[in-house]
């Protein structure tokens, strides 16, 4: 029984150290506490967990050059409360400044996806392949209600997986090529929201803010998107079939 509960214990800290890169340390002092003080887990680890996600956390990120994007803002906020929760919402000083910036003078709201954990470099941000340095970000199109009146409202839950043009011709291709996880985030919506319209004009504004900072390094998107958008510059570039589709979202990367 002792050998089951230590291979527990070791799933949990796995999983909660992929899912939040902090979680796992979180489980480790909740187990110390209930066992020193023979309180229940299932108290002790939310509590714990909600101060180091509210004061220790981003009091301690800067050392490692990571600031916590803002949650609750009128100009720059998560898509959902899960990317705050789980420490997925952490970039270096100069991203989000770029971000605060660009949502201010666009006079657009801008909805944050996965950007980055608060420590460490190289530090895998799954299931991506280059959220780990502090300088990368996805962020959501912009979309038309029923009316046809911009929204701020996303048509999927998790902001991933609503793609603008189910028939893309770009996945088509990567997953004939062998690379059948090019489409897969379409399984990881969470629930969507049929009645909202890619917004063209508003999602091309939003990109050439984010243009219009040297330090912005690339931005990847589709490439119909790009010739549908008639966006021209070389910064905007195609991801690769070893990625997931970019017609659901921008993925931003600085210098």
């Amino acid at each position: 029984m002792k050998f089951l509960k230590l291979v527990e214990h070791i799933l949990i800290i796995t999983f909660l150290t992929a899912l939040t890169q902090v979680g796992g340390f979180v489980w480790i002092i909740t187990i110390i506490f209930s066992k020193t003080k023979n309180w229940k887990k299932r108290y002790v680890f939310p509590i714990i967990y909600l101060v180091f996600n509210i004061l220790l956390v981003p009091s301690v990120a800067p050392i490692f050059g990571r600031e916590k994007l803002p949650v609750f803002n009128n100009s720059l906020a998560p898509k959902n409360w899960f990317y705050a929760l789980a420490f997925r919402n952490y970039v270096n000083p100069e991203l989000k400044n770029i971000l605060l910036k660009s949502a201010k003078t666009s006079r657009i709201k801008i909805t944050y996806l996965d950007a980055n954990f608060p420590f460490f470099d190289e530090f895998p941000l799954l299931p991506h392949l280059s959220h780990n340095d502090g300088r990368k970000i996805d962020l959501s199109f912009m979309y038309l209600n029923k009316e046809g009146h911009p929204t701020n409202k996303k048509p999927s839950f998790s902001g991933y997986g609503a793609f603008v043009n189910s028939n893309n011709p770009t996945s088509k291709n990567c997953i004939n090529k062998g690379y059948w996880k090019y489409d897969f985030t379409k399984h990881l919506t969470f629930g969507t929201d049929r009645k909202l319209s890619f917004d063209k004009s508003s999602t091309k504004k939003l990109i050439q803010h984010l243009l219009s900072h040297s330090e912005t390094q690339k931005i990847f998107i589709e490439p119909y998107l790009k010739s549908n958008l008639n966006l021209q510059d070389s910064r905007i570039r195609f991801h690769g079939c070893q990625a997931v589709r970019h017609d659901d979202h921008i993925h931003l990367q600085i210098k």
